[in-house]
C-alpha cells in the first residue's frame, strides 16, 4: 500500500525539482559556451560513431494554453517558407563542419508542429539533410505530429523521408478539458490520423497524454486512457502538466482554481500508470510505457536506456547535434543552445555565424553527477563501481550522496556495497533523489512539481 504520509513527508506534493532531461539543466547554461566551442566540438566529433540531429519547428496554427515550449503562432506560412529558408542555410553550415563520413542514427523533427510545414517544405528539408549526413543502416526518424495541422500529403511526404515513429499528442479528449487548454482534438480525428501514419507504413507510433489539468478529474482521464489503449499505440509518454505563469504567458488563460491538486496530480498518475500497465505496456522510467517488443522496452530491459531533451530514448549516439532556433546539442565536451528568439537566430544564420548563443562545458565532477543522475532517472540503480571504471577516485562524490540520501530517504532507497538503488515504494520520488547528486541550487520556481 502506497504510504502517502511518507511521501508527503519526502516533499513529492510541495517540491519543484528538475525533469533531468540534462545535467546541469539549462538553467545553469551561459554565454561565455557559445559558437566557438559548437564549431570546435562538431568538427571534433568521432565520424565512425553516427550522431543524432534535432530540427526544431517553432511555429504553430494554434497555441495550446498549457504548453511552455518555445512556439509562435503564425496566420501564414509566410514566416515559415522564410525560417525552412533559413534552415536549409544552417544545414549547409553543418554539412561543411561537420567530419568526414559522419552518418545519423536518429533525426526528430520537433517543435512547435512540424506538421505545419507544406509537404514541398518537407521534401527540400529531407534533401538537404540526407545530402548532408545520410542515415545510418539502423536509423529511427520520428515526427511529432498534430493532428489539427495534418494530411495525408504531409504525412506521404515524412515518409517518403524516411519516416519510422510517429509521435501524436492527445493530452486529454474531454471537452470541458480541451476547452481550457485551448487544445480542440477529437478521438475520431486522432484515430483518422493513426490510421493515416499505418497506411503509410509508419511502423511506431507513440501517443502523449498530460495529467494535472485544469478540470480533469480522475473518470475524465480513465476514459482519455481508454481511449489510448483503444489505438494501440507502441509507446505512450504521461507528463505532468507544469503550471509555470511566470515563464509561459499563455499559461496565465488557465485558472489556477480549475487545477487539481498535488494529492489528485498523484492518483492520475498512478491510476493512469496502472491502466496502460494491464493493457500489456512495460513501464519505462518515470513517465513513459511501451509494449513489450518496443525498442525502448528493450533497451529498459537490457540496461541500455538514454534520457536526453526528447525523454526517453534507446538512442546510444554519444552527439545529438540541434539545429533550428531555441535547440539544444549535447556533445560529449557540454550542452549548447542556439538563440530561443527566432529573428535573432536568422540573423546569425544569414549572416554566416553559428547561432550557438549559450551552453555549458562538462567537467570530470559534472560528468559523473551527470551519469548517476541519468542512471537514477532510467534504471532506478547507480552502480558506483561501474562509475569508477571511466571516473576513478571521482566517484567519492557520489559515494558521499548515496551515503546522506540512504539516510534521508530510509524506506525508499537502498545502498548495499557499490550499489543504489531507488526502491518501488521510492519510485515516486525520482526526480527528488536525482535532485540529491545536483551540485548546483537551481531557483525551485525554474522547475515543475515533483509529481
Amino acid at each position: 500500500m502506497t504510504d502517502l504520509k511518507a511521501l508527503e513527508a519526502a516533499g513529492l506534493f510541495e517540491k519543484n525539482v528538475p525533469r533531468y532531461t540534462s545535467y546541469p539543466t539549462a538553467p545553469h547554461f551561459h554565454a561565455d559556451v557559445g559558437r566557438t566551442q559548437f564549431n570546435q566540438w562538431l568538427r571534433a566529433l568521432d565520424a565512425s560513431k553516427p550522431a543524432s540531429l534535432y530540427i526544431h519547428i517553432p511555429f504553430c496554427e494554434r497555441l495550446c494554453w498549457f504548453c511552455a515550449c518555445r512556439t509562435q503562432g503564425v496566420s501564414s506560412l509566410t514566416p515559415v517558407e522564410a525560417y525552412v529558408n533559413v534552415l536549409l542555410e544552417e544545414i549547409k553550415m553543418f554539412k561543411a563542419a561537420r567530419p568526414e563520413g559522419l552518418k545519423l542514427a536518429r533525426l526528430h523533427f520537433g517543435g512547435g508542429s512540424p506538421t505545419i510545414l507544406t509537404p514541398d517544405m518537407i521534401d527540400r528539408l529531407m534533401a538537404a539533410i540526407t545530402d548532408a549526413t545520410p542515415f545510418d543502416d539502423d536509423y529511427e526518424f520520428s515526427v511529432e505530429i498534430d493532428p489539427t495541422a495534418c494530411t495525408d500529403e504531409k504525412i506521404a511526404a515524412f515518409a517518403r523521408g524516411g519516416m519510422n515513429r510517429a509521435s501524436i499528442g492527445v493530452q486529454d479528449f474531454n471537452q470541458r478539458v480541451q476547452d481550457a487548454i485551448g487544445r480542440p482534438q477529437s478521438y475520431e480525428l486522432t484515430r483518422e490520423t493513426v490510421e493515416a501514419l499505418r497506411r503509410h507504413d509508419v511502423p511506431s507510433i507513440n501517443l502523449d497524454m498530460v495529467y494535472g489539468l485544469p478540470y480533469q478529474d480522475l473518470e475524465a482521464l480513465k476514459n482519455t486512457v481508454n481511449q489510448v489503449i483503444s489505438l494501440l499505440p507502441d509507446r505512450v509518454a504521461l507528463f505532468g502538466y507544469a503550471h509555470v505563469p511566470w515563464m509561459a504567458k499563455r499559461q496565465q488563460m488557465i485558472p489556477e482554481e480549475s487545477l487539481p491538486d498535488a494529492y489528485a496530480r498523484f492518483e492520475q498518475a498512478e491510476t493512469a500508470a496502472q491502466m496502460f500497465s494491464e493493457s500489456g505496456m512495460e513501464a519505462i522510467g518515470i513517465d513513459h510505457f511501451a509494449r513489450p517488443e518496443d525498442s525502448l522496452a528493450l533497451a529498459a530491459r537490457s540496461g541500455h536506456l538514454r534520457r536526453n531533451f526528447q525523454g526517453y530514448t534507446d538512442d546510444r549516439s554519444n552527439a545529438l547535434i540541434g539545429l533550428g532556433a531555441s535547440s539544444i546539442s549535447r556533445f560529449p565536451q557540454g550542452y549548447i543552445q542556439n538563440n530561443a528568439a527566432t529573428t535573432n537566430y536568422i540573423k546569425s544564420i544569414q549572416s554566416g555565424e553559428w547561432s550557438a548563443s549559450r551552453g555549458f562545458a562538462l567537467g570530470l565532477a559534472d560528468q559523473v553527477r551527470n551519469r548517476a543522475i541519468e542512471s537514477l532517472m532510467c534504471d532506478f540503480v547507480l552502480n558506483l563501481e561501474e562509475l569508477k571504471d571511466s571516473y576513478g577516485d571521482l566517484v567519492k562524490l557520489i559515494k558521499a550522496d548515496c551515503k546522506r540520501l540512504a539516510k534521508k530517504h530510509r524506506g525508499f532507497v537502498e545502498f548495499k556495497g557499490d550499489r543504489f538503488t531507488i526502491l518501488p515504494a521510492g519510485r515516486p520520488l525520482t526526480r527528488i533523489i536525482a535532485a540529491g547528486f545536483d551540485a548546483f541550487n537551481a531557483p525551485s520556481d525554474r522547475h515543475s512539481r515533483a509529481i
